[in-house]
């Protein structure tokens, strides 16, 4: 085999076909159109799929790799083509997203000289991802490919760039088959201080007043089933990221619920007044913390993580416990002695009966007036069977989602968090149909989000993706609208929105629809979307101007939160 000489496109190919790739989200052009003819012999073994938009293919490889744990792939050309998968790149740094994105180049030769659609991707790429690499030779494809492969997905995941010079996808090269390990100098797993273990067990066997943070690493490490042995065993209150939320049944007993601006009023006020505050696979951000200044000072802080910058960056840890949490949570259960922390536990109880009669029960049990975001929501869930994988946008249609849509299942949400990508919603569905094609697949948006991607209903029309689409038609950029009414007294400033025919566009793409106004058709209306084999979209016409409750306002106290307005 080195003795066959092979374009380094060809390499491309035998390369990704070793790393288990099966399915590509990508667009064609000129730099890369080396790279796509030698897919055409390929097609057998890898499944392309083409997307309408550049960024749509980083999304949609962005909602593969959330549900299926592997690394998502997507190829697009250079200029625009490049440039157009920035959003994604970023959003999926930021929310520890595996992916690799290979880019088209002009040749080496024509480096630094302007040429059509030349662009820096390397210097652009390098600050929102954890490798960014020029191939400017076909002897060099095969060893930069596995080790994207192993860099995005080892460790704390995430992005890894690719920019594919024209001359080394023709030029020739032999190729040996094989993948790789290990990377001197590079630690994907920081080793586990004993002590740490010691200190962090003996913290929570101490506690009075303990509280879990479950974040996405807990998903990412693959450890639901030792987080779930590590709260039982000391009957500890758990709550949950919004990208942690499927880490931990929603009916598990110990599960308090989301954490945050739009979270739980119980979880939010008693992460206030535990003692001993336990976080696992999160990263503190601003959204969880509130006001950082007075963000839980009265509790010991134990950080479990994979990633040593986040230790001690927004708030302050009395045990780091490093490590991959699959194992650092099974070596402190291992010390820990059983407890309930009964009355603890049912300290709770009163906030989440004053949460569920001032929010929960309007929201999702009206008597009267226009539909809600809430019910609908938890209508899809429900006649699901609870056990759909959610995908959602981004604005009130995410928060409402992630606050009424119940989990079962891991690896059940994906949204985006960090970057909060519009447009994000409809490609990442479309990818998470075919890394989970066994599970259905709802996906939640506004109709500002959706006109993001509209354009991805022709993917979903090529590829008959089983999408099923709840769009929560409120004729407003929600979310937007909700902060310019508390925050900027009902001035309404360029978020009314004048919407097309949902419906007719959707049967432009030969899609399925069906809009539903009136609450007693409701549950028919989602039958029918389920029942309906393929894509389908559903128009909820909901409370235009509805607001996600509770909410915790920017710059107060995370305990400090509204529940109406």
């Amino acid at each position: 085999m080195k003795d066959i000489q092979l374009t380094g496109a060809e390499i491309l190919m035998r390369a990704l076909i070793d790393e288990g790739v099966d399915t590509l989200f990508g667009y064609p052009g000129g730099a890369i159109m080396p790279v796509y003819d030698a897919l055409y012999d390929y097609r057998d073994r890898l499944n392309h799929i083409l997307v309408r938009h550049e960024q749509a293919a980083t999304h949609a490889a962005e909602g593969y790799a959330r549900v299926s744990g592997r690394t998502g792939v997507c190829i697009v050309t250079s200029g625009p083509g490049a440039t157009n998968t920035v959003t994604g790149v970023a959003d999926a740094m930021v929310d520890s997203t595996p992916m690799v994105v290979i880019t088209g180049q002009v040749g080496v030769q024509m480096l630094g000289s302007d040429a059509f659609q030349e662009i820096d991707v390397v210097d652009i790429m390098q600050p929102i991802s954890k490798w960014a690499y020029q191939i400017r030779s076909p002897k060099d494809v095969a060893w930069a490919i596995h080790r994207a492969f192993y860099i995005a997905g080892s460790g704390r995941p995430g992005p890894v760039v690719l920019d594919f010079a024209k001359n080394a996808q023709v030029e020739k090269a032999p190729y040996e088959a094989g993948t790789i390990d290990f990377i001197r100098s590079y630690v994907p797993i920081p080793p586990t201080e004993k002590e740490s273990i010691t200190q962090a067990a003996a913290l929570i066997n101490e506690a009075k007043r303990p509280l879990v943070l479950v974040g996405q690493g807990v998903e990412l490490g693959h450890a639901q089933h030792e987080l779930r042995h590590f709260i039982e065993k000391a009957g500890l209150p758990a709550g949950c990221t919004l990208l942690g939320l499927s880490a931990l049944p929603t009916a598990h007993p110990l599960n308090v619920g989301m954490l945050g601006m739009h979270g739980s009023l119980g979880s939010n006020k008693k992460t206030q007044e535990c003692d001993v505050l336990i976080a696992v696979g999160m990263r503190f951000d601003d959204r969880i913390t509130g006001k950082l200044s007075t963000y839980a000072r009265q509790a010991k802080v134990i950080h479990f993580d994979i990633d040593p910058s986040e230790i001690n960056k927004n708030v302050r840890a009395d045990v780091a416990v490093l490590g991959d949490c699959k194992e650092t949570l099974a070596a402190v259960t291992a010390l820990l002695r059983p407890n309930s922390h009964d009355e603890w536990r049912e300290s709770f109880r009163p906030y989440d009966e004053e949460e569920r009669a001032a929010v929960i029960e309007p929201q999702v049990h009206p008597t009267a007036g226009p539909l809600r975001m809430g019910e609908v929501v938890r209508r899809v869930s429900e006649l699901t069977g609870d056990k759909a994988v959610l995908v959602t946008d981004v604005g009130q249609n995410q928060l409402m989602a992630a606050r009424y849509f119940r989990f079962t299942e891991p690896r059940s949400i994906v949204t985006s968090g960090g970057m909060g990508t519009m447009g994000y919603g409809l490609p990442a569905a479309i990818g998470a149909t075919f890394g989970a094609p066994d599970r259905t697949v709802c996906v939640f948006l506004g109709d500002g989000g959706l006109q993001m991607s509209i354009q991805e209903m022709g993917t979903i029309m090529e590829q008959g993706a089983p999408v099923k689409i709840i769009l929560l038609n409120n004729n407003y950029l929600g979310n937007v609208r909700q902060w310019q009414a508390l925050f900027f007294s009902h001035r309404y400033s360029f978020t009314p929105m004048a919407n097309p025919d949902y419906e007719k566009v959707a049967e432009a793409y030969h899609i399925p629809a069906l809009t539903v106004t009136d609450r007693d058709k409701l549950d028919d209306a989602i039958r029918t979307m389920i029942a309906t084999p393929g894509p389908f979209l559903l128009q909820a016409a909901v409370l235009e101007e509805d607001n996600v409750m509770p909410m915790c306002c920017p710059g107060h106290d995370v305990d400090d939160m509204i529940l109406t307005c």
